[in-house]
């Protein structure tokens, strides 16, 4: 799959590192550090632009490394950049350690993975009982844990 970029980042475009990887690493395009104190929020620009092709989505996740050793993560959980958007990659970061983390220009701050998804269709019905039975039924969170 071919994915147009057009970078205004001195830095190099994300690659994949291994041959089994399936993340990219996104370097934070700064023109000074940023300072996050606890709990703190920040959009990070990246200075990449991306067409992506419809059908295709990119998910913008978090770093493993970054989560487990500086408390760093993303506010959103997984990111997600729809086909049709033409901005810039910012990314949504939130210090949840105790203590100030800096974020250095060129740092790699997060990981793109891209992904097909279906669209759905709604068929909507005039009873809950119009829904397919299963064994779980309505049972919800930790249904399935130990009695």
């Amino acid at each position: 799959m071919k994915v147009k970029v057009y970078s205004e980042s001195k830095h190099p475009l994300p690659a994949y590192k291994t041959s089994g990887s399936c993340g990219m690493d996104v370097y934070a395009d700064l023109e000074e550090a940023i300072v996050l104190e606890p709990l703190e929020r920040v959009k990070v620009p990246t200075g990449l632009y991306f067409e992506i092709p419809e059908g295709v989505e990119a998910q913008v996740r978090a770093r493993s490394g970054l989560s487990l050793k500086q408390g760093l993560t993303l506010i959103n959980g997984i990111g997600t950049i729809d086909s049709d958007y033409r901005g810039e990659l910012c990314v949504l970061m939130v210090n949840l350690s105790k203590e100030e983390v800096t974020i250095e220009d060129g740092e790699r701050i997060a990981q793109i993975v891209f992904t097909n998804y279906l669209t759905a269709e709604w068929e909507e019905v005039d009873a809950f009982e119009a829904l397919s039975s299963t064994d779980r039924g309505e049972k919800g969170l930790g249904h399935t844990g130990l009695h």
